[in-house]
C-alpha cells in the first residue's frame, strides 16, 4: 500500500494565480488622491434577517474624493435619521445602527432600505435591502384526539409548524424526547409531516410529537403529541417479526399495491430557480412497503449533481441549470405491483450578469461606452439611472447616447462626470450595478514603490507588476538591463494593466527590469530587480507505514533548498496543522510518534517552505486497531427452532476480521446477562442460528481481529420461540451428606436454553440401594433437596427429572449418592514390633466401621524414658496405607503410639500401643547377634582347639608328675557330694558346650537372663566390660583371683586349665 508521491501545490496556489490573471485584465483604479465619484465598497445582503434580541445594523460603506456623504430611504421615502433617537449613522460611514437598549420594537423598523453615497461628482446606490426581524411564534394550543387506524393502512401525521423567519428545522420525537426511528416504511417528508406507508401494531409503543427548531433564537418548540391506536386482528405484538419478509401475512395484514401519499395523483409540476437545489419527493403507501426508484425521461440523471435522500424517497439535484429542465418520474413498486408519478420540472432564472458595467476613465475629448448585459428567465429588462435618478428625467447630454443595454459617450467633457446605475430585473429578482464616468487630464505616474527587489524560483512562471495611472491611459513598455528593445513576445507577455509575465524563469533572466508609461502629457518609469533562487525540494519523502498500537513510528522528510532562503518544515495531519504533543518529536528531517494510538491514523503531510516557495510530500499512517462494532442486525427466516441473523460489518480498522461471535440474552432466567451462542468466520455476515424452545432471544455480534475484539453491536429485535417439554435433565446430580443423619441432593440447574417452557421444576426421587423400597419423590423448584433421618453413610439411588408446563423430560439416569458420614471406629489389630535397636515396625487393619469414606490415618507418637517424655510427633497416612516403619532416635527410650482413622467428619476412636521394653544388659541384648556372626564362630572354634591342646599338654604333665592338688586353687571347698572330686584331685571333663550357670537357651538360640543378678563385670580383670561401636561386648571372660598369694613353688606350677581357658577367651 505504498502511496509515496510528490503532491501538487495546494488549491489556493492555483486560485491565487487565477486571481492574478483576472486582475491583469481588470479596470485601472484611480489613485485616491485624485478626484473621483463615489463607489460602494460594502453593503448588507438584499434579504437582511436580524435577531430581535440584538441591535440592528444595516451596512453601507463607500469611497470617493472628496469623501462621500450618506443618506437613506425607507420604503422608497427619505429616512430622516435625525428624528429617531434610536437610529444613528457610524462616523465616516453610511452604516445604520438601530439601538434597542432603551426600549422599542424591532418589528417597527422592518421595510426596504437603500443607501445613497454622494459627492460633487455623482451619487452611488446600494441594493434595495429588505429588513426583516426573525420570528419564532409559539405553537397554537390544540387538543389532539388519539389517532385510530387499522393495521396495514397508511397514515400521515401532520406537523403544520407555525410560520417562522427563517423557516424552522422540523424533526419528530416522542414526548420523552426520544427520536422516532425512521426507515423506508416510516419517514418524515420535506414539508415536515410524518408518513407511515403502512401502520403496524408496534407503532403504538410510543407517541409522536413534531418539534420545530428556530435558528436565531436557538429554541425548540414541541407540538402536543399524537397518540396512536392500531386496530389489529392479531393483538400479540411479536417484535421479532418486525423485519421478517412475511411479517404482514404472519400478522394477518392484507397485501396491497402501492399508491402515492405525496404528491398525489400521477403527475405534478415544479419550478426551480437557476443555481438553486431541486428537491423532488415521492412517498408511497402499500403492503409490503414499496421501494422507490427515480428516472429522467429522455436521458440520465446528472450523476455529478444528483443524490438520493430519505430512503430513496427524495431526489436532490444541486446547482440547477437550464439543462436540468424536463420530466422526471418516480416508480413505487412492491410484489403486488407498481405505479409511477411524473414531475415536470421548469427551470427559471433571476437575472445574472453577462457583462457587468465597469468604471469608465476618459480624457477630455475621448469616446467610451458603458455596457450592461444580463440574462434570465424570463428575459430581464434593463433600466439606466444616473446619480440615482432615471436617465429619462436627467438633463439632456448631447455627448451621451443610450442604445438598449449600452450607453455611448462621444467627445467626453468634464461635465460628463457622473455615476450611472444599471438595474436589470424580472419577476424572480434584480441586479443593480454602479459604474462612474470620470473625465481626467493626468500625466503618467507610477503607483508602486521604486526599485523593488523581486526574488523568484527557478523555472516558475513569474509576474512583474508595474501599477501606473494616467489620463489618457498611458502605454507601457518593458526593458531589461537598459537595453533598448521592448520585452514582449516569446517568453514575455505584457498585460493591459502593465504587468510583465515571464513564462518560465531561467538563471539568465536575473537582472534589472525597467517599465516606462507614456501618454501625451509625459512619461514615468520604475525599476524592478529580479533575483532567481533554487527551488525547495523534498528529496527523501515520508513513506506509508502500517503500525500496531503502542509502537514507535518515524516519518522522514529531508529537504534541499536555496541556502540564501530561510527554510521552515511543518507537518499536517489530514490536511490540518499537526499539534505536536508529548508523544511526538519534530526534528528538521523527521517526525517521530511514540506509542502510536488509533487516533494517530491518517495522512501526514510534510511541508518544506521558504518565503518564496514550498514543496510537500504526503504519507499515510495506518494503525491496526480493534474492529468497529457490527451494525444493523436483522432477523429473517424465522422458524420454530432456527433464525437467520444478518449484520453489516463495521470497519476492520486495517486488520482483517477473523471471527464473529454471536451472543444472546434472554429476559426470563438471567435478564441482562449475555451468553456466547456461536462463532463464525470473519468472511460471513449472515448465519442460521439454532434455537431452543420457549426463549425470548435477543442477539448481538462481536467482531474479532488480530488486535482484539470490537464493542458489541446494538442488540437485535427479540424473537420468542414456542415451548416444548424438556429434552434433557439437569447435570451434575450428586447425593452427599452434610450431617450424619441426612443426604443433600444437588444438581446444576438448567438454563434458559434447556428449560423449553415456563415453570421449570425438578422431580427428585430417591431410595436405598439394593433394597426393594419404593421410590420417594418430591417436586423442587430450586437446585437442592435435603433427605433427613438417614442411617450413617448408606448408598442411595437418586434420580432428578426436569419438568415444565409442556411436560416431563426424558427418563433420568440413576446416580448413587451416600448419606452423611460419621467418625470411624478404631483401626483393628494395631501391632508394634521391634526387630532391632534401630527400627520399630507398625502394622494395623482398617476400622471395622469406617462410617464414611476414609480419607487417611493419623499416627501420634512420643518417646519416653521413665517419667521423661520427648516431643510428640504426628504422621498422616493415606487411607490405603496400613504399615509404617520408624527409625529410633536412641536404643534406650520406649515409644507410645496412638493411631486413629479419619473421615470428612474428623478423626475417630484411637488405639494406643507401646514399644517393647529394652533389655537391662547390653550383652544379653546383643548375644544373639554376636553368636550368629561368622567371625565369632571361627574364634570360638580356635579357642576350643587351643583348649584341647592345653588339655593334652596338662594330661601329659599329670601322667608324669601325678595328680595335682586342686583344693588350694579353688575359692570354695568342694563338697563330698561333688562328683568331680576324687581322692583330693580335680577330674577334668569337657563341659564347653554347656550353658553358663544361671542362663538358659531360648527357642530361637538366644540366651535369656534368668534370676542371677551378677554382672559380667564381676568376671573381668578390669572391673568393667567393654563394648565396641555397635554395642557388642568385647570384654574378656575371667574368674576372680584368689585372695591369698600362692607359695613360690606353687607359682611355678602350670596354670589351671580353667584359668587358661578364661584367659584365652
Amino acid at each position: 500500500m505504498l502511496r509515496m508521491a510528490r503532491q501538487q501545490p495546494p488549491p489556493w496556489v492555483h486560485a491565487a494565480v487565477l486571481f492574478c490573471l483576472l486582475s491583469l485584465s481588470g479596470a485601472i483604479e484611480i489613485p485616491m488622491d485624485l478626484s473621483q465619484p463615489p463607489t460602494i465598497t460594502k453593503q448588507s445582503v438584499k434579504d437582511h434577517i436580524v435577531d430581535p434580541r440584538d441591535n440592528i445594523l444595516i451596512e453601507c460603506e463607500a469611497k470617493g474624493n472628496p469623501a462621500p456623504s450618506f443618506h437613506w430611504t425607507r420604503n422608497s421615502k427619505f429616512f430622516n435619521i435625525a428624528k429617531d433617537p434610536r437610529v444613528s449613522m457610524r462616523r465616516r460611514s453610511g452604516t445604520l445602527v438601530i439601538d434597542f437598549r432603551s426600549g422599542g420594537r424591532p418589528e417597527d423598523y422592518e421595510g426596504e432600505y437603500q443607501c445613497f453615497a454622494r459627492n460633487k461628482f455623482g451619487t452611488a446606490l446600494s441594493n434595495r435591502i429588505r429588513l426583516q426581524v426573525s420570528k419564532s411564534p409559539l405553537w397554537p394550543k390544540e387538543n389532539l384526539d388519539p389517532v385510530v387506524v387499522q393495521e396495514g393502512a397508511p397514515l400521515t401525521l401532520q406537523c403544520n409548524p407555525p410560520p417562522g423567519l427563517p423557516s424552522p428545522v422540523i424533526f419528530w420525537m416522542s414526548s420523552s424526547m426520544e427520536p422516532i426511528t425512521q426507515d423506508k416504511r416510516v419517514s418524515q417528508g420535506h414539508n415536515g409531516d410524518l408518513y407511515f406507508s403502512n401502520v403496524m401494531l408496534q407503532d403504538t409503543q410510543t407517541d409522536y410529537s413534531c418539534n420545530a427548531r428556530f435558528h436565531f433564537t436557538h429554541t425548540i418548540q414541541q407540538k402536543n403529541a399524537f397518540t396512536l391506536r392500531v386496530l389489529t386482528n392479531n393483538p400479540y405484538n411479536d417484535s421479532s417479526l418486525r423485519n421478517h419478509p412475511d411479517m404482514y401475512s404472519a400478522r394477518g395484514v392484507a397485501e396491497r399495491t402501492p399508491s402515492f401519499m405525496y404528491p398525489q395523483g400521477t403527475a405534478s409540476s415544479q419550478m426551480v430557480l437557476r443555481g438553486m437545489d431541486l428537491l423532488l419527493e415521492c412517498i408511497a403507501s402499500g403492503v409490503p412497503t414499496p421501494d422507490i426508484a427515480w428516472y429522467k425521461k429522455g436521458g440520465d440523471l446528472p450523476s455529478d449533481k444528483a443524490k438520493f435522500e430519505n430512503f430513496n424517497k427524495a431526489l436532490r439535484i444541486t446547482n440547477v441549470s437550464e439543462e436540468d429542465s424536463g420530466e422526471y418520474f418516480c416508480l413505487a413498486s412492491n410484489k403486488m405491483g407498481s405505479i409511477r408519478h411524473t414531475i415536470s420540472v421548469r427551470v427559471k432564472a433571476a437575472p445574472y450578469w453577462l457583462d457587468e458595467p465597469k468604471n469608465l476613465i476618459l480624457a477630455p475629448g475621448e469616446d467610451g461606452r458603458l455596457v450592461c448585459r444580463a440574462n434570465g428567465n424570463p428575459k430581464p429588462t434593463v433600466q439606466w439611472m444616473v446619480n440615482g435618478e432615471p436617465l429619462q428625467s436627467a438633463p439632456r447630454n448631447p455627448n451621451r447616447e443610450v442604445a438598449g443595454d449600452t450607453i455611448i459617450f462621444r467627445d467626453t467633457q468634464i461635465s460628463s462626470r457622473a455615476v450611472y446605475q444599471c438595474n436589470t430585473s424580472n419577476e424572480h429578482g434584480y441586479l443593480l450595478a454602479n459604474a462612474f464616468v470620470s473625465v481626467l487630464d493626468v500625466p503618467p505616474r507610477m503607483l508602486s514603490p521604486r526599485n523593488q527587489l523581486i526574488r523568484v524560483i527557478l523555472y516558475n512562471r513569474t509576474r512583474l507588476d508595474c501599477p501606473f495611472f494616467g489620463s489618457p491611459i498611458p502605454t507601457l513598455r518593458w526593458f531589461k538591463n537598459g537595453q533598448g528593445s521592448n520585452l514582449d513576445g516569446g517568453n514575455y507577455h505584457v498585460y493591459e494593466n502593465g504587468s510583465l509575465e515571464i513564462e518560465m524563469i531561467r538563471k539568465e533572466d536575473q537582472g534589472i527590469y525597467t517599465c516606462v508609461a507614456t501618454n501625451i502629457l509625459g512619461k514615468a518609469e520604475n525599476q524592478v530587480r529580479l533575483e532567481v533562487k533554487d527551488p525547495t525540494r523534498i528529496f527523501r519523502m515520508p513513506e506509508d507505514q502500517v503500525a500496531k498500537r503502542g509502537t514507535t513510528v518515524q516519518l522522514e522528510c529531508r529537504v534541499k533548498h536555496d541556502p540564501s532562503l530561510k527554510l521552515t518544515v511543518a507537518w499536517l495531519k489530514d490536511d490540518e496543522p499537526l499539534y505536536i504533543g508529548n508523544r511526538m518529536k519534530k526534528e528538521d528531517d523527521s517526525l517521530t510518534i511514540f506509542g502510536v494510538a488509533e487516533r494517530d491514523q491518517g495522512s501526514y503531510t510534510c511541508i518544506a517552505s521558504t518565503e518564496l516557495d514550498q514543496d510537500l510530500a504526503k504519507a499515510y499512517l495506518t494503525v491496526l486497531g480493534r474492529p468497529d462494532r457490527p451494525r444493523d442486525l436483522e432477523l429473517t427466516d424465522l422458524a420454530e427452532r432456527s433464525v437467520r441473523l444478518t449484520w453489516i460489518p463495521g470497519d476492520d480498522n486495517n486488520s482483517p476480521i477473523t471471527d464473529y461471535v454471536v451472543q444472546f440474552e434472554e429476559d426470563q432466567f438471567q435478564p441482562g446477562v449475555w451468553h456466547d451462542h456461536s462463532k463464525f468466520p470473519g468472511s460471513v455476515n449472515s448465519a442460521v442460528l439454532q434455537l431452543s424452545p420457549y426463549v425470548n432471544y435477543q442477539f448481538r455480534v462481536i467482531a474479532i481481529n488480530e488486535v482484539g475484539s470490537s464493542h458489541p453491536s446494538l442488540p437485535s429485535e427479540r424473537y420468542r420461540t414456542s415451548g416444548a417439554p424438556p429434552e434433557s435433565n439437569p447435570a451434575d446430580v450428586k447425593g452427599e451428606g452434610t450431617r450424619k443423619n441426612n443426604m443433600e441432593i444437588t444438581w446444576t440447574p438448567m438454563n434458559a436454553t434447556s428449560a423449553f417452557g415456563p415453570n421449570l421444576r425438578y422431580i427428585v426421587k430417591w431410595r436405598r440401594r439394593e433394597t426393594r423400597e419404593t421410590w420417594n419423590n418430591v417436586t423442587v423448584w430450586g437446585s437442592r433437596y435435603v433427605v433427613g433421618q438417614t442411617p450413617v453413610y448408606v448408598p442411595y439411588e437418586i434420580r432428578v427429572q426436569a419438568e415444565n408446563d409442556f411436560g416431563k423430560g426424558p427418563e433420568p439416569n440413576t446416580v448413587i449418592g451416600y448419606s452423611g458420614e460419621d467418625l470411624p471406629s478404631a483401626p483393628r489389630r494395631f501391632r508394634v514390633r521391634q526387630p532391632n535397636l534401630e527400627t520399630i515396625n507398625l502394622e494395623w487393619d482398617h476400622p471395622e466401621h469406617p462410617n464414611g469414606i476414609l480419607i487417611g490415618y493419623t499416627l501420634k507418637y512420643v518417646a519416653f524414658n521413665g517419667t521423661k517424655l520427648g516431643k510428640q510427633m504426628v504422621e498422616n497416612f493415606s487411607p490405603n496405607q496400613t504399615k509404617f516403619t520408624m527409625q529410633r532416635a536412641d536404643p534406650v527410650s520406649r515409644y507410645r503410639f496412638t493411631l486413629s482413622a479419619r473421615t470428612q467428619v474428623g478423626s475417630g476412636e484411637a488405639v494406643t500401643e507401646e514399644s517393647p521394653a529394652p533389655p537391662n544388659e547390653a550383652y544379653t541384648n546383643n548375644q544373639a547377634d554376636i553368636a550368629t556372626q561368622g567371625w565369632f564362630i571361627g574364634l570360638m572354634c580356635a579357642i576350643a582347639l587351643l583348649v584341647l591342646i592345653l588339655l593334652v599338654v596338662c594330661f601329659i604333665k599329670r601322667s608324669r608328675g601325678g595328680k595335682y592338688p586342686v583344693r588350694e586353687k579353688k575359692d570354695v571347698p568342694l563338697g563330698p557330694e561333688d562328683p568331680k572330686e576324687e581322692d583330693g584331685s580335680f577330674d577334668y571333663s569337657d563341659e564347653d558346650n554347656k550353658p553358663l550357670q544361671g542362663s538358659q537357651t531360648s527357642l530361637d538360640g538366644t540366651i535369656k537372663q534368668q534370676e542371677s543378678d551378677d554382672s559380667l563385670v564381676d568376671y573381668g580383670e578390669g572391673g568393667e566390660g567393654q563394648f565396641n561401636e555397635d554395642g557388642s561386648f568385647i570384654g574378656q571372660y575371667t574368674v576372680k583371683k584368689d585372695k591369698e598369694e600362692t607359695e613360690g613353688n606353687e607359682s611355678s606350677e602350670a596354670t589351671s586349665p580353667v584359668n587358661a581357658i578364661y584367659s584365652l577367651a
